[in-house]
């Protein structure tokens, strides 16, 4: 009989689960209690570091994604980007928890961050770069075959394109919420008119929320506006 006492994974931990997840050396990543000076210091950490391991995932995810869209498999890679945007979706909500953060304390916190920023996360970056790599692929795939975008819209719902373009749409708005909620945590924290840890003004935040990862699709929008029913009504009144 076998018995599932028995630990048969090697590597560090006192049991399969441990080696596996490696929690002995995930869990030994926030600083101690005898380093940190505040307490929130652990809420900050686990904050950032979780959201870290999450923007991991969705970045192997939109980097297939942009396989498979060089593949000719948009369904595929429609999928796929669902999953980075939930994963984006969860980084949101982690930031819920800066809600407990006292922006008295936080002033108490930044003094051990040295030039430690946001700016610099590798998820962060490597999604950005990812996410320009898919806009180059989606602008080939179009190109190739000769799509009309704006044509998906009108007589291709549902089609095999549309469910990409869509798909694409829903990543970069999780991730343009994403800015808002982080820009309102930052000012809730440290106010509008300050600077973070390297000297960028926090409401330079805010323009960031504006930016676009597939204009293109954005831009569509716009067209499908000016040319309904209604698109001299929206037109004489822009």
């Amino acid at each position: 009989m076998r018995d599932y006492n028995e630990q048969i994974l090697s590597g560090d931990g006192v049991d399969d689960y441990a080696r596996y997840m490696r929690t002995d050396t995930l869990l030994s990543l926030q600083r101690g209690p005898d380093e940190v000076i505040h307490r929130d210091e652990l809420l900050f950490q686990v904050v950032h570091q979780s959201s870290e391991l999450w923007l991991k995932l969705v970045c192997s995810e939109l980097c297939e994604a942009a396989v498979k869209v060089r593949d000719g498999d948009p369904v595929a890679a429609a999928g796929l980007l669902a999953r980075s945007s939930l994963g984006i979706h969860l980084v949101t909500e982690q930031l819920e928890m800066f809600r407990f953060l006292s922006p008295w304390d936080f002033q108490t916190i930044r003094t051990v961050l040295g030039h430690g920023s946001g700016a610099d996360s590798p998820g962060w970056r490597s999604v950005q770069r990812a996410g320009r790599d898919l806009e180059r692929a989606f602008h080939d795939f179009v190109d190739t075959r000769g799509l009309d975008i704006a044509g998906l819209y009108r007589e291709g719902q549902g089609s095999r394109e549309h469910q990409l373009a869509e798909a694409m749409i829903e990543w970069d708005e999780r991730v343009s919420l994403w800015r808002v909620r982080h820009y309102k945590i930052a000012t809730r924290v440290n106010g509008n008119q300050t600077v973070g840890t390297q000297g960028t003004p926090v409401d330079t935040l805010a323009k960031l929320i504006e930016y676009k990862f597939f204009p293109e699709l954005w831009a569509v929008r716009t067209e499908l506006t000016s040319s309904g029913p209604m698109g001299d009504y929206h037109l004489a009144r822009s």
